[in-house]
């Protein structure tokens, strides 16, 4: 009898093992090179290996890994005055992943309601096909049932309406509300984009009901849209924002942002974190946001975006039969499959190219945000070979 896995069966991995990281690359053990579209689903931001980004790792590595909160962090005030300075937000608090940054959001929302004399004030308004997290919190907010099963009574006071429906929005609002969650970009969903009107709508509808605007922008962040965050595309500013995957970079590090007064409400006591904000993490941070600010790189990212979007256009005009869509922003960008989506995926691996399944039958593809343009062509080479080695299939299939 073959010896039980000492691991959570809560993966389905594919069977493949990468020892080490280039930039866009990933390569296996045995030596194989793969693009890295995935980018460990839209977290390595700056590539594998980025050098500037593993000097500040191992500089700091030399001084001092962990603190605790209990004592002053100066790469916390850095990295956060970095941040606010380059966003809406006043008050930064810093987690270990993009699941505590939303816990962090929704705790703040409800903290402010309390804190202005409406404790009744604690339902959130949130969207169906939203992904926020795998906490029982952030489960119930995305509410989607394949993640809820198993675990209970779903965590209150969470209500969902249909994606994109603004009446729906304002049927939903009672005196218990409290804010609205929401991803510019559904990534896990689908890789489905809020409207501009969608999201000047929601602000206005905010603004109207004394409620608190909260952003899920863990997987838009830190560049992924071509902008610094997805909502600037909008011309809107959120109360409070969640981040984490690209600005750490690949090392565990994700921050909620929020306007003074929408943090008013969080005093000392109210939350904590062991781990968040480690010296390590802030060295980690900082380094990325070298990269990430530096003058230039969101134009490049819009660039490559540009190439890879019209290249996505060409193959879904050529291959009808393998893709039916191309959505998204900037370099999150998604591939729904006229196949089973499992099916296309399985093909592009073969082609030594790496996305990422999410749903609506939907292939994601996110490459490192320093992908350049000839990369970018080469992903839609190999994606071109996964689509004809499908079609070449069916023809075999159906002769």
């Amino acid at each position: 009898m073959a010896e039980a896995a000492p691991l959570y069966d809560t993966y389905s991995r594919a069977p493949l093992r990468f020892e080490r990281g280039e930039g866009v690359w990933l390569i296996t053990e045995s030596g194989e090179r793969y693009l890295d579209f995935g980018a460990g689903v839209a977290v390595t931001s700056v590539g594998h290996g980025n050098p500037h980004v593993v000097a500040a790792l191992k500089e700091q590595a030399d001084k001092v890994w962990h603190l605790s909160n209990i004592y002053e962090i100066p790469g916390q005030e850095r990295l956060a005055k970095r941040l606010t300075d380059a966003t809406f937000a006043d008050k930064v608090f810093f987690t270990n992943s993009g699941a505590e940054a939303l816990e962090c959001a929704i705790k703040t929302a409800r903290r402010y309601q309390f804190s202005k004399g409406h404790p009744e004030r604690f339902h959130i308004i949130t969207f169906e096909g939203a992904f926020h997290g795998r906490t029982l919190a952030t489960i119930a907010a995305g509410g989607q049932e394949k993640y809820l099963e198993g675990f209970g009574p779903k965590a209150p006071g969470f209500d969902q309406v249909p994606f994109g429906d603004i009446e729906a929005v304002r049927a939903a609002i009672t005196d218990a509300t409290a804010a609205i969650l929401i991803e510019p970009v559904q990534g896990e969903g689908g890789v489905r984009p809020a409207t501009t009107e969608f999201m000047k709508a929601l602000r206005r509808i905010c603004d109207e009901n004394g409620l608190l605007l909260i952003l899920d922008e863990v997987q838009t962040g830190v560049g992924r849209t071509g902008k610094l965050f997805a909502h600037e595309w909008s011309g809107i500013t959120p109360d409070i924002m969640a981040v984490a995957k690209g600005i750490g970079g690949g090392f565990p590090l994700g921050a909620c942002l929020a306007t003074a007064e929408a943090a008013s409400g969080m005093k000392a006591g109210t939350h904590g974190s062991t781990y968040g904000g480690n010296p390590l993490a802030m060295a980690v941070g900082s380094a990325v946001l070298d990269v990430i600010l530096a003058e230039g790189f969101l134009e490049h990212v819009r660039d490559v975006a540009l190439v890879f979007r019209q290249g996505l256009a060409s193959l879904k005009d050529r291959y009808p039969d393998v893709i039916e869509d191309i959505r998204g922003e900037g370099l999150l960008l998604g591939v729904k499959a006229a196949v089973p989506s499992a099916e296309l995926l399985q093909a592009i691996r073969a082609a030594h190219l790496l996305g990422v399944p999410a749903g609506d039958n939907v292939i994601r593809l996110l490459p490192p945000l320093v992908v350049t343009a000839e990369e970018a062509r080469e992903g839609l080479a190999r994606l071109e070979r996964a689509a004809e080695s499908i079609r070449a299939a069916k023809i075999k299939k159906t002769a």
